[in-house]
C-alpha cells in the first residue's frame, strides 16, 4: 500500500515515504523519499516512458523545469532524495553521509519497483554529480544479478557526473590512502579545509544566482564531507575506473571547462565550479556500453542549472539524445548516436 502526499514544490508534485529501517551507520531509522509528477498523471495517454531521476551531494530534487520537460516529452517524472538527504533528512543525522555507496541500492530498487508497477514503462534514469556515481554502481550490480533491461530501465543520463577527485594528483593517489586509513578509524570526523559557498552563490537567487531552493536542504557552502564518506566515494570511483557494465546507453553531459574559485566571481557562472571535467571525458569509457558525452559551452556544475543560452543547448543536447534513444528502441534508426545540435562536438566512448 502506498500513500502519496502533497509535496514542497506544490500542488504540481506528490510524495511518498519509503522506510528504509534501521541505519546500518547507527543514525536512528532511515527513509528515503520519491516525487511524482502529477502532470504526467493526468495524460489520457499511457506514458512513452518514465524517468527516474537522483541528486548529488548537498543537494535535493527541485529543478521543476526538467522534469517539466520530460513529462511535455510524454514521459511520467519521478526523482528520489536519498536517505539523510533534502526531503529524507530527519533531525539527529548527518546529511548525506553513508559508510558505503552501495547502501543506497535498497531505496534505488525499491524506488525503481514502484516506477515501474505505476507506469509499466521503461525507466530512465537520470542522475546529477555525486548521483551521477552511485547509480552506474548501481546498475552495475543490477547487471551482474539479472541485467538492467531486465529490471526495466532503458537507459542513463548523467549530469556532470563525479568520476574521480578533484585536486592535485597527490590527493589521488597519498591523499586517498590516508583518506581511507581516517575515514575507518574515524568516519563521521569532518574533513578539513571545506564549505566554499562559491558554486551556491552562483546559483542561488539568494545570492547571485537565479535559481530559488531550501537552503537548510542545500546551503551556499555545503554540508561538512565526513571522512567516512568520502572514503566510501573513493572506493566507488575505484570500482568505476576498473570498468563497469551498466547494461545501457548512456547520455553525459558537462561543461566545457571548469572554473575553481575560493569565493564567487563571475566566471564561475559559465564553467563548472566543482569538478573537474577533464575528468568526466577521462573516464567515461568505464560505463562499459554505447556513450555519448557532450560538452556543454557556459554550462554550470549542474547543467540543468545554468544561465538562459547554455541551458538551453542543455535541453537541445538532451533532446537529440532521446530521439535517437527512442528510435532505436523502436528499431528505425540507423548509427546516429552521437550527432551534436550545437557548436561543440559529442565525444563517442565505448567499453571501459
Amino acid at each position: 500500500m502506498t500513500t502519496w502526499a502533497p509535496d514542497v514544490l506544490g500542488d504540481d508534485y506528490e510524495q511518498l515515504t519509503i522506510p528504509l529501517g534501521p541505519d546500518p551507520d547507527g543514525e536512528g531509522q532511515v527513509r528515503a523519499t520519491l516525487v511524482r509528477s502529477r502532470r504526467s498523471r493526468r495524460s489520457p495517454s499511457a506514458p512513452r516512458g518514465a524517468v527516474l531521476y537522483v541528486h548529488g551531494f548537498t543537494d535535493y530534487f527541485f529543478q521543476r523545469h526538467l522534469a517539466e520537460h520530460f513529462v511535455d516529452r510524454g514521459y511520467a517524472f519521478y526523482a528520489l532524495d536519498l536517505r539523510k538527504c533534502g526531503r529524507s533528512l530527519d533531525d539527529g543525522q548527518s546529511p548525506h553521509f553513508v559508510s558505503d555507496l552501495e547502501l543506497y541500492d535498497a531505496e534505488l530498487s525499491r524506488a525503481l519497483d514502484i516506477v515501474r508497477e505505476e507506469t509499466g514503462a521503461p525507466v530512465l534514469l537520470a542522475a546529477h554529480s555525486t548521483g551521477g556515481l552511485i547509480v552506474p554502481l548501481w546498475l552495475d550490480r543490477l547487471e551482474h544479478t539479472g541485467g538492467s533491461a531486465a529490471a526495466g530501465v532503458s537507459g542513463l543520463v548523467l549530469n556532470s557526473p563525479w568520476f574521480d577527485l578533484q585536486g592535485p594528483p597527490l590527493a589521488r593517489s597519498v591523499g586517498t590512502v590516508a583518506l581511507g586509513v581516517l575515514g575507518k578509524l574515524a568516519p563521521k570526523r569532518d574533513l578539513p579545509g571545506a564549505g566554499l559557498d562559491t558554486y551556491g552563490s552562483s546559483i542561488s537567487a539568494q545570492a547571485q544566482g537565479d535559481w530559488s531552493y531550501d537552503l537548510s536542504w542545500k546551503p551556499l557552502a555545503g554540508f561538512p564531507i565526513k571522512l567516512g564518506w568520502i572514503r566510501a566515494v573513493r572506493r566507488g570511483h575505484a570500482r568505476l575506473h576498473r570498468g563497469l557494465d551498466i547494461g545501457v546507453p548512456s547520455l553525459i553531459l558537462r561543461s566545457k571547462v571548469t572554473r575553481f574559485s575560493k569565493k564567487y566571481i563571475p566566471d564561475v557562472d559559465a564553467a563548472d565550479a566543482v569538478l573537474d571535467v577533464r575528468q568526466i571525458a577521462r573516464w567515461a569509457g568505464c560505463l562499459g556500453n554505447r556513450t555519448t558525452v557532450v560538452p556543454v559551452e557556459g554550462a554550470r556544475h549542474d547543467v540543468f542549472l545554468s544561465t538562459d543560452e547554455p541551458l538551453a543547448q542543455a535541453f537541445r543536447e538532451l533532446d537529440a539524445w532521446l530521439d535517437d534513444h527512442e528510435a532505436r528502441a523502436a528499431g528505425t534508426t540507423g548509427d546516429r548516436a552521437g550527432a551534436a545540435t550545437g557548436g561543440d562536438h559529442a565525444e563517442m566512448a565505448t567499453g571501459a
